[in-house]
C-alpha cells in the first residue's frame, strides 16, 4: 500500500466544478471521474471528508445582488449544496463506496444531521463523509464551512480544488507573467488579497494551523499525488520553510 503523507483530509469542491462543460447543474462525467479517483484512496484506508458548494445551482450572493433578502438567498444556496452532496453520494455508492451525507440544516429524510463526534466516528469506520448546507448559517460561504469542518474533524489538511494549478500573484488567465507560489503564508494570502478562500476561512485556518492545499482538480490523479506528499499546487502554511 502506498505511504500517504495525510491520513484524514477534507476536500473542498466548488459547485461550479461539478458542472463540467455544462452551463448549469451536475455533469455525470465529472462525478464519475471524482469517484474513480477517490475510490482507490478510500480502499487504501484514507479518511476522506468532502464539503461541496452549490454555485452550479444557486449562489446566495447572486440572489442578493438581484434584490433578494440575503439570508433567504443564502438559505437557498445551502439547499443547493444538499442536492450536490446527494448526487455525489449516489455516484460514489454506485462505485462501491460507503458514504454518509451530513447536513448542517435538519433534513432528516435525506441526510443525517451534522454532529461532530458522529462525523469523526464515520471516518474512523471507513466511511466517506460529505458535509452539506455549509455552516447552516447565512452570510457564511462554503469555504468557511470547509475550514470549520476541517478543524472540527481534526483533518491534517484542507484540500481546495480549483480550476488552476495553485496560487498566483495575479490571475494567470489574464496575465501570462503571473507568478505561481509553491508555498505561501496565511498572512501573505490575507494581506495581498489573493482570493484563495474568503478571509474568514483563511483566518480560521491560520488560527488553528490548518494547512490549505490549493490544486487543480481537472488534472488526473492530483488528489492521490497530493496525499502522497508529492509537489502539487500551492500549500498555505503558517511560516514558509
Amino acid at each position: 500500500m502506498p505511504k500517504y503523507k495525510y491520513k484524514r483530509v477534507l476536500l473542498k469542491l466548488s459547485g461550479e466544478a461539478l458542472m463540467g462543460s455544462h452551463d448549469f447543474g451536475i455533469d455525470p462525467e465529472v462525478t464519475n471521474r471524482l469517484a474513480d479517483e477517490v475510490k482507490p484512496l478510500w480502499e487504501d484506508g484514507e479518511q476522506i471528508a468532502i464539503v461541496v458548494g452549490g454555485g452550479n445551482i444557486f449562489r446566495g450572493l447572486t440572489g442578493a445582488a438581484s434584490g433578494m433578502d440575503r439570508a433567504q438567498a443564502d438559505n437557498m444556496g445551502m439547499l443547493a449544496t444538499v442536492i450536490n452532496a446527494l448526487s455525489l453520494q449516489d455516484t460514489f455508492e454506485h462505485h462501491g463506496m460507503d458514504v454518509r451525507v451530513m447536513s448542517a440544516l435538519e433534513i432528516r429524510q435525506v441526510a443525517e444531521v451534522y454532529i461532530r463526534r458522529r462525523a469523526i466516528r464515520h471516518l474512523e469506520k471507513g466511511r466517506i463523509v460529505i458535509f452539506a448546507a455549509g455552516t447552516g448559517n447565512p452570510y457564511f460561504t462554503t469555504d468557511t464551512a470547509a475550514a470549520l469542518r476541517a478543524c472540527e474533524i481534526n483533518a491534517e489538511v484542507l484540500m481546495k480544488a480549483t480550476k488552476v494549478d495553485g496560487i498566483y500573484d495575479k490571475d494567470p488567465v489574464k496575465y501570462p507573467d503571473a507568478k505561481k507560489y509553491d508555498q505561501i503564508t496565511y498572512l501573505d494570502v490575507l494581506t495581498e488579497n489573493l482570493q484563495v478562500m474568503d478571509a474568514t476561512a483563511t483566518a480560521l485556518c491560520h488560527d488553528n494551523k490548518m494547512p490549505i492545499l490549493v490544486f487543480n482538480i481537472d488534472q488526473k490523479d492530483n488528489i492521490k499525488s497530493a496525499l502522497l506528499g508529492k509537489h502539487v499546487g500551492t500549500i498555505v502554511v503558517e511560516e514558509e520553510s
